[in-house]
């Protein structure tokens, strides 16, 4: 696979172009990793607002009415519900794994079965997170098993 950059002039649109022989899962995979990667949200903390990139975000969980994003040293106070955060991510590497949660897949280490038919996932930060039994096929769908 070829891969060129150009430089281009301030006033022109930045864009990325994919030249390619077939749409494949690697293509989307790409895509998927553009679009994560460029997507940040507000992440508010001691009364200061944070930019965050969803990349580093493992993942989402809703408590006692309000949603928080848990990275790898922080965790913030985000404004938007976790069904508007679902709508936001989708297609870009996170899905609902439980009521009060959402995981950024990218993030997960290792899955194992658990008890009553649901998963449990290790996170790269150690943390470990259920999904629940309704959501275990939604994992297995975007893991490719």
């Amino acid at each position: 696979m070829k891969i060129s950059i150009e430089e281009i002039n301030k006033e022109l649109e930045e864009e990325i172009l994919i030249r390619c022989h077939e749409v494949d899962d690697e293509i989307y995979e790409v895509v998927n990793k553009l679009k994560t990667e460029s997507l940040t949200l507000l992440g508010y903390q001691n009364d200061r607002v944070h930019r965050i990139k969803l990349s580093d975000i493992y993942y989402f969980e809703a408590v006692d009415g309000k949603v928080f994003s848990y990275g790898k040293d922080n965790v913030y106070e985000v404004k938007q519900k976790l069904y508007e955060l679902e709508a936001l991510c989708k297609e870009k590497n996170c899905f609902r794994a439980s009521k009060s949660t959402i995981l950024n897949i990218a993030k997960i280490s290792s899955i194992y079965p658990s008890i009553s038919g649901r998963f449990e996932a290790v996170l790269d930060n150690g943390e470990r997170a259920v999904i629940s039994r309704q959501y275990v096929p939604v994992l297995k769908n975007m893991l490719g098993l």
